[in-house]
């Protein structure tokens, strides 16, 4: 049985592979040869120089100073956004346990167990699921959670309180 067979040149050697230093330029001398039409001098290799690599640091510090703050400023303000989003599907899910059991949830948790959220978010400024501050019905007759608000301390990006929303 015959077997396909590669050729890989004329004498049926195997191609050399190897990396090899490319050749130079056309028109251009060997590096560092000091000859007519050599981009180097003799005695010089090839790098950049310390003024070069410092005006480049001191280019990239400039816009990365300009990028930063904005970069944090968008991050305050997706936490207040979610914060915002947050507030509104829980009260959403305690107006809907309310109309359909007339009670208030005893707590968060029996919103969860009663499937009407599936977790219960942290709070996006703390970081925590437990510093949510629950506000209890004004009437005496009824008790469990009437609202909810963020247990943050500090103030929005528009001065109002985190605790106030």
């Amino acid at each position: 049985m015959l077997t396909p067979r590669l050729r890989f040149s004329e004498s049926d050697k195997p191609l050399d592979l190897t990396l090899a230093s490319s050749p130079p330029a056309i028109g251009k001398a060997s590096r560092g040869t000091g000859q007519l039409g050599s981009n180097y001098l003799p005695g010089f290799t090839k790098g950049f120089t310390l003024i070069e690599l410092m005006v480049v640091m001191t280019v990239i510090a400039l816009l990365l100073s300009l990028a930063v703050p904005r970069y944090f400023h968008s991050l305050d303000k997706a936490r207040e956004a979610t914060l915002r989003q947050d507030l509104n599907t829980m009260r959403d899910a305690i107006d809907k346990f309310h109309g359909d059991n007339g009670r208030y949830p005893s707590s968060l948790e029996e919103l969860v167990s009663r499937k009407y959220m599936r977790t219960i978010p942290p709070d996006p400024i703390t970081g925590n699921d437990s510093t949510w501050v629950v506000i209890s019905p004004d009437t005496e007759s009824e008790n469990g959670v009437y609202d909810v608000r963020s247990g943050a301390e500090g103030a929005a990006a528009d001065g109002s309180n985190y605790g106030d929303w």
